[in-house]
């Protein structure tokens, strides 16, 4: 089975559909099979506290202008939906709330997320989980038994699933990776892991390729130094395009694990043994 590549495009969009459209070209023209979006009321998220207090931002001077400007609405949501169609890419978005859920029933993705933030809400969960798709579950942020009690709600539900080995730190510092934690999360669980990756650079993600993740998820951006909290830790043109190509040679190198000799090695081990045989034959 063949690795599911998530382009995180989440809010790197910065409000502004122009962006938005660039960055899943980037991620349909560069091999990934679908672009991801999160969703926010955010009214229900934060707190009036929160929202009315300041915050130097492009749209404003409070907490609320930002998180507003950063929030497509539902002409723009049908603009990517149809946008994606076009571009012959899936994609799909993590909902923050129950009202958020409610309104990207609309337009009937294939996928769910969770993201880590919201993996101890069960309500919501519960709510995902009765749509039966299949849904990748970040465990950021959270022990065995908040994982474990978001599986027992997919496994009663009956609905697919897969867990995603995620550290919450933008950017993940490499040494906190555990990337070991993957093969963990499979025995202790006895379902698939994916990685969904916050670090700078691609060799972290190679490594989780090479260790038999069945999902990918990467932040993508079209420049590292546009505003945003979550650009220093994504991935710019270049870099999914290599990232891209290179876990796709890691899935053809890493084989089906048995012995064999190609027919190639045939006649090279003619050559290269001859002088064995010769040997051998010399002694009777």
């Amino acid at each position: 089975m063949s690795i599911f590549f998530v382009a995180e495009v989440g809010i790197n969009h910065n409000g502004d559909m122009g962006i938005c459209k660039e960055l899943i070209d980037l991620a349909a023209d560069a091999g990934c099979d679908a672009v991801k979006f999160q969703k926010r009321d955010i009214n229900v998220v934060y707190t009036q506290e929160f929202l009315d207090s300041p915050r130097e931002s492009p749209w404003g001077k409070t907490q609320r202008a930002q998180k507003e400007g950063l929030e497509f609405n539902q002409q723009q949501y049908e603009e990517i939906d149809s946008y994606c169609n076009t571009k012959g890419i899936e994609w799909f978005a993590s909902a923050w709330d129950i009202n958020s859920v409610n309104f990207l029933r609309q337009f009937d993705c294939k996928f769910n997320k969770i993201a880590s933030a919201m993996i101890i809400s069960h309500d919501l969960l519960r709510m995902i989980a009765e749509e039966g798709k299949h849904t990748f579950i970040s465990t950021g942020m959270s022990n065995y038994d908040d994982i474990e009690k978001a599986v027992d709600i997919f496994k009663d539900a009956d609905c697919p699933f897969e867990l995603m080995h995620t550290v919450s730190t933008y950017p993940m510092r490499d040494e906190d990776a555990n990337l070991r934690l993957i093969q963990t999360l499979r025995d202790r669980y006895q379902c698939n892991v994916g990685y969904s990756g916050h670090e700078v650079g691609l060799a972290i993600s190679y490594a989780a390729a090479a260790l038999g993740i069945t999902s990918l998820e990467r932040h993508i951006t079209l420049d590292r130094a546009m505003y945003g909290s979550d650009q220093s830790a994504s991935v710019e043109p270049n870099g999914l395009r290599q990232l891209v190509g290179a876990v796709r040679k890691i899935e053809k190198a890493l084989g089906d694990g048995q012995k064999r000799i190609l027919e190639e090695e045939i006649s090279i081990a003619d050559k290269l043994r001859a002088h064995i045989r010769f040997e051998s034959h010399g002694n009777f």
